[in-house]
């Protein structure tokens, strides 16, 4: 048990409660949350729609794929903040002119 008492120093060690490196969760963690942040943002520019509902789509792809990959709370709860992020940030790119539109005739 020396290990539990052992405290964990690192950027992303707040994902980790289990006490264990997960990088390759984390990393799809926190790539979903920052490509589900620029989808958000860029959702309110109505001219942005292409950035918009590309990252969306990317977003949710990837948040997708963490969920099925993540392995303590701590990545789930990022991960669902970045899908509805990316999620909200796609429908409203789509609302505002899809993902070709204008570009495809």
């Amino acid at each position: 048990m020396a290990q539990a008492a052992r405290p964990h120093h690192g950027l992303l060690s707040f994902l980790d409660t289990d006490g264990k490196p997960h990088p390759v969760q984390n990393a799809f963690a926190v790539t979903t949350l920052v490509i589900g942040a620029i989808a958000f943002v860029t959702a309110h520019f109505t001219q942005l729609h292409l950035v918009s509902s590309w990252t969306g789509l990317v977003g949710m792809i990837t948040g997708a794929w963490g969920q099925l990959i993540s392995a303590t709370t701590g990545e789930r709860f990022v991960l669902i903040i970045g899908l509805g992020a990316a999620a909200v940030g796609f429908y409203l790119g789509m609302a505002h002119g899809g993902l070709f539109g204008g570009v495809l005739g």
